[in-house]
């Protein structure tokens, strides 16, 4: 299911963020920064239809697993689209309060 693959893309500077990515040919993008030396977090995530949830200081950032998991699967060129569902699922659910529920309902990211 091609159309559902995460892609790495580039956002203009007045959205800064270490990593950027698409989902679902571009109805969502999902910002993530660097957290400390080996972790990250979810900075922004938008939805067509909805906008966009920046999370600013409140994210809370995923574990060094996932976080190791996550910058190898973009090293990798995202070759592995299960796990970094996975992932990106677990960076939604630590944030949960901060991101809009049926956005992520409907763009099937629960």
């Amino acid at each position: 299911m091609e159309e559902a693959s995460f892609f790495i893309t580039s956002m203009p500077s007045s959205r800064p963020a270490d990593y950027y990515l698409g989902y679902l040919d571009g109805c969502v993008f999902i910002d993530f920064n660097n957290y400390d030396k080996e972790r990250v977090c979810l900075k922004r995530i938008s939805f067509d239809g909805y906008g966009c949830c920046d999370l600013g200081d409140k994210s809370t950032p995923l574990n060094i697993e996932d976080s190791v998991a996550f910058k190898n699967i973009l090293n990798n060129d995202i070759k592995d689209q299960e796990l970094l569902l996975s992932i990106i699922k677990k960076a939604l659910e630590l944030n949960k309060t901060h991101v809009w529920q049926d956005a992520i309902n409907e763009y099937g990211l629960t």
